[in-house]
């Protein structure tokens, strides 16, 4: 059983992870690889409604998403916006990244190669890794202006979705951890982090949510 406070600890830390942009045109679209295709639709969405005039699929293979997507996140996203309309003219597609640093590093220079000038990149993620991903850019390249978006649900359509609420919690407070180390380690640029998402973040470490903590 999950308590009333962990629920109430989780969505804190739901609410922190997401920055809240408002969404404009930009040079291009990055999707982020995961599991989550839903990834890949709101990045067809997003280019339907005029936001970007590219889309850069980036990511290769994961123990997370080795069975559900064998020939890689990337190409299983391209595969995806390719079905809901997008043509195949307005995607790059990036397969050899393994985390969010290679994600932004890898797709930065593909839009080199390719003659791409980049002011601004609509990052788009999973909803919960929308500050994370934001801080990876920052630091990896901070010359270009950053708009986070993700698929836009509720924090309990997001447990209905992934259908386990355990790892739901394991992965916000994993994603937060990163948050508070990465930036030690020259990973990612800081984040100010209130003071009470670091109290939901070790409720929940001591709640026993901890499946997706790194060892320090």
């Amino acid at each position: 059983m999950i308590s009333e406070q962990s629920w109430a600890d989780a969505r804190a830390l739901w609410d922190y992870h997401q920055m809240h942009h408002e969404l404009r045109p930009c040079s291009v679209a990055i999707g982020l690889g995961s599991h989550d295709l839903g990834v890949a639709d709101t990045a067809a969405d997003l280019y339907k409604r005029g936001m970007a005039p590219l889309i850069v699929f980036t990511g290769a293979t994961s123990p997370t998403t080795r069975e559900r997507m064998p020939r890689g996140e990337a190409v299983h996203y391209h595969e995806r916006a390719l079905e809901l309309g997008v043509p195949s003219s307005a995607v790059l597609v990036e397969t050899k990244a393994r985390n969010t640093g290679e994600n932004i590093r890898l797709s930065r220079l593909l839009l080199d190669e390719a003659g791409v000038d980049v002011a601004s990149v609509l990052l788009i993620s999973k909803p919960y890794e929308e500050r994370r991903a934001y801080a990876t850019a920052r630091k990896l390249w901070p010359e270009v202006e950053i708009v986070s978006a993700s698929t836009s649900m509720t924090f309990d359509d997001y447990i209905d979705s992934v259908g386990d609420a355990q790892l739901v919690l394991d992965m916000l407070v994993g994603a937060l951890q990163r948050l508070l180390i990465y930036p030690g380690r020259g990973f990612m640029e800081s984040q100010a982090v209130p003071e009470k998402v670091t109290t939901a973040y070790e409720q929940l470490c001591t709640a026993g949510f901890t499946g997706r903590l790194m060892a320090e």
